[in-house]
């Protein structure tokens, strides 16, 4: 399984155009963003845009070498944090991550 990057400053301006909606899976109402693709850099530095499904995940390292993994069609951004959550089937959302405090952004498709 192939895993691609993304800046700070590329995913804030991606989402800038986006929308919430909730995601119904089963009986759960959770809430995410209406993206379908992200432009991301692979490996060898090529830009890429891949598609965003239900599987698609992010993994976000802090500054202080922490990681946190959750459904990257759950994402959204709020004033300056990030948030998500790490399941599709119930309302599990992650603490809110500072932008400021992020060191690397890495999708998961």
């Amino acid at each position: 399984c192939a895993t691609y990057n993304v800046t700070t400053k590329s995913l804030v301006e991606q989402f800038a155009g986006s929308n919430q909606e909730k995601k119904g899976y089963f009986s759960a109402n959770v809430n995410g963003n209406n993206l379908t693709s992200v432009k991301v850099v692979d490996n060898k530095g090529q830009e890429k845009i891949i598609d965003v499904s239900n599987r698609t995940q992010i993994r976000v390292t802090k500054v202080d070498s922490s990681r946190t993994t959750f459904y990257f069609n759950t994402l959204l951004l709020n004033d300056s944090d990030l948030v998500g959550s790490k399941t599709h089937f119930f309302n599990a959302q992650i603490k809110p991550i500072k932008i400021a405090d992020i060191l690397k952004i890495e999708i998961l498709p």
